[in-house]
């Protein structure tokens, strides 16, 4: 049972007691802070409060934890979440179990797989072989694959970081998540593939050009791709809670996957490490994922000039394994994961030096965690899904909204037809998702929580679709 008391404290942060897994925050109401604690008497309790008056004054820490426990009880989210401010941790907490069958809970210190989150410590790795004069990520690849095949002439080291290479995001090889394959196999799974565009015309996220990039770091280092990373990056950061993942080895603190299925909780597929490689393989801390965007927006990594360019988008929204776009209007770099029975999101604020990251091993939604917390951080409105209220809309009203948006995420459509009574959205080859009337002209998904507002022309007629999905806002004019 959680005990709350007030008393009068210099220091803003989070702390946990790594040994019992207690834990402690810290933070300013009016000149005084709110020292909330586990296995505090009651006695204690009685008389701090006997003596120190309660502060009201709103506070985002209390916001931050009712967003995390509406997930938790929609089994979307077991995991950790942590917020920091410039230097400080101002939430940090843990949900859920870590191992199910043992009953062992998640703790502040649990070791996730963070997927595709590991595309940015690849992107890191290729820039410190640039200022270390190994390469440049000019280069065309055939400087380092001279037998790649003539669809790879035009394609550069930059093109493969920004996913603008026209390389598929393809699994070819891959028949079984449980196979192993090394680097070199990957690779010739898919160098013989047709691109989906010509280099740097556009972008479209591509694992197989992160795996290509593995490959290169590997055969320019000399190095394996996770010692590569451990050595140069995990160990000079003391990182120490980090590394690539390995199903042989004993890595304490490891948390378990899983997923929620039509049956109930289950456990997530098996995947063979080598299969997620330099595409997603490596794991991670809520801190220690904290103390890589401190060093890393430090300058403690990169030259500057190398951290510029990593982090300067090229087409459209990507940068260098990161996204370089807006959430509720505020500028922000992120990245998400997402495998089966792990997803993950780390979200840095520049203009204010805010830092969000969630950890989840239930395979649910991070990134509208992560950005309903980041409102509440930032004082803003939060708003559930259960907070939204459906009205009735009748069917030929309905029926005005249907037809084709095109460009709603570059290169994609957003087709909406009537089924059922209801209208519903299918982006690209994606699923059909049913939306559900808020305003005459505003519609909320509430599987992906995404918003549709219709903007309507003076006649009435709908023109612009504006998408809303986790505060990234994207606009689809109607065919």
């Amino acid at each position: 049972m959680t005990s709350t008391g007030i008393i009068a404290v210099s220091s803003v942060g989070a702390y946990w007691d790594k040994n019992w897994g207690r834990s402690v925050w810290f933070w300013h109401t009016h000149g005084s802070c709110l020292l909330r604690f586990r296995r505090l008497l009651l006695l204690q309790t009685i008389a701090f409060l006997a003596v120190i008056p309660v502060c009201h004054a709103q506070n985002p820490i209390p916001e931050m934890d009712r967003v995390a426990h509406d997930y938790v009880q929609r089994k979307q989210f077991t995991g950790v979440l942590l917020v920091a401010r410039d230097q400080k941790i101002l939430f940090e907490k843990a949900y859920g179990a870590a191992n199910r069958e043992w009953s062992i809970p998640n703790f502040v210190t649990t070791k996730f797989r963070i997927a595709s989150l590991t595309t940015q410590f690849t992107a890191a790795s290729i820039f410190l072989l640039q200022d270390r004069g190994k390469l440049n990520v000019n280069d065309p690849i055939k400087m380092y694959l001279p037998d790649a095949p003539p669809a790879w002439d035009r394609i550069t080291i930059y093109n493969l970081l920004t996913h603008t290479s026209g390389i598929p995001n393809s699994y070819d090889g891959i028949s079984s998540w449980r196979q192993s394959k090394t680097p070199e196999q990957l690779v010739t799974a898919f160098r013989d593939d047709p691109l989906d565009f010509p280099p740097g015309e556009t972008r479209k996220y591509s694992n197989a050009g992160y795996y290509l990039l593995g490959f290169l770091i590997e055969k320019i280092s000399g190095q394996a791709y996770g010692e590569f990373v451990r050595e140069n990056i995990f160990k000079p950061l003391a990182m120490n809670d980090s590394g690539y993942v390995s199903n042989s080895a004993i890595i304490s603190n490891r948390a378990s996957g899983y997923h929620l299925t039509a049956s109930g909780i289950e456990n997530a597929k098996f995947y063979d490490e080598s299969l997620l490689f330099s595409a997603g393989g490596l794991y991670s801390t809520a801190e220690d994922l904290l103390h890589w965007e401190q060093s890393l927006f430090g300058g403690k990594l990169l030259s500057a000039a190398s951290l510029k360019q990593m982090i300067t988008p090229f087409k459209h929204d990507f940068a260098c394994g990161l996204v370089v776009s807006q959430i509720d209007d505020h500028s922000v770099i992120e990245h998400s994961g997402d495998m089966d029975g792990f997803t993950s999101d780390l979200v840095y604020f520049p203009e204010d030096k805010l830092t969000v990251i969630v950890l989840n091993n239930l395979g649910g939604e991070t990134k509208s965690i992560a950005s309903k917390v980041a409102a509440a951080a930032h004082g803003e409105k939060v708003i559930l899904p259960s907070e939204h209220h459906e009205i009735s809309l009748p069917p030929e009203q309905l029926a005005q909204f249907t037809g084709t948006y095109r460009d709603i995420i570059p290169g994609y459509d957003a087709v909406i037809t009537l089924e059922a009574g209801h209208l519903a959205a299918q982006i690209a080859d994606g699923e059909k998702h049913i939306l559900f009337p808020e305003s005459s002209s505003t519609f909320f998904d509430q599987g992906s929580e995404a918003q549709f507002k219709f903007l309507l022309d003076e006649n009435r007629e709908p023109t612009i679709l504006l998408y809303i999905q986790s505060g990234h806002k994207m606009q689809a004019t109607k065919e």
